[in-house]
């Protein structure tokens, strides 16, 4: 469950200099700073094989690219959310190693691990501003439906396809050899 801290709007340099609250993870929404939960250790698990598999397709292909977890992507004027795992350029992060975690410029790929609080906001509202950003590829990992749905952007709008068994199909990583089970295997430990 998500919740608003306070009344007061913020602007997103107000956001990127928050310091009040340094224990807590906190995204930015019209303004307002929404509190986010602790992800349980079933997402943090997922979200961690994700972006090694990423890493390792990174590393095979050669590609100036990095997958980051947990970081920050501005996606309006007052707004920014924290994604599970996203895949960016090294470029785009080169000069700004010393600043907050947050892009402003949009990242190759995005996954979210849907949790029980989130559903609404990985579905419907990241989705609208991934689209609306420019995101080419946007993962939903859904642990609760054993299922990953892919979203390619296509004229300025997702289509997706929903993967349960097959191997997922990905623009970005056309070789990459990964399936949902071996996805959900990722919390067996």
């Amino acid at each position: 469950m998500t919740t608003t801290t306070s009344k007061k709007l913020y602007s997103f340099e107000e956001y990127l200099g928050y310091e009040d609250d340094p224990d807590n993870r906190y995204e930015l929404v019209e303004g307002k700073l929404e509190l986010m939960n602790p992800p349980t250790f079933r997402h943090i698990l997922i979200a961690k094989f994700i972006e090694r598999e990423l890493d390792k397709e990174i590393n095979r292909l050669q590609l100036p690219w990095l997958a980051i977890r947990e970081g920050g992507i501005r996606t309006g004027w007052r707004k920014s959310r924290i994604a599970d795992v996203y895949l960016v350029e090294r470029e785009q992060i080169i000069d700004s190693l010393d600043r907050s975690g947050v892009l402003s410029t949009s990242p190759l790929l995005v996954v979210e691990v849907v949790s029980p609080d989130s559903i609404k906001r990985d579905y419907r509202y990241k989705r609208s501003e991934y689209a609306a950003l420019g995101i080419p590829e946007y993962w939903i990992v859904d642990p609760m439906q054993q299922q990953v749905t892919i979203l390619v952007l296509d004229e300025g709008l997702y289509e997706e396809t929903i993967f349960t068994s097959e191997p997922l199909v990905s623009p970005t990583f056309a070789e990459l050899k990964l399936t949902p089970q071996e996805i959900f295997a990722a919390e067996n430990i």
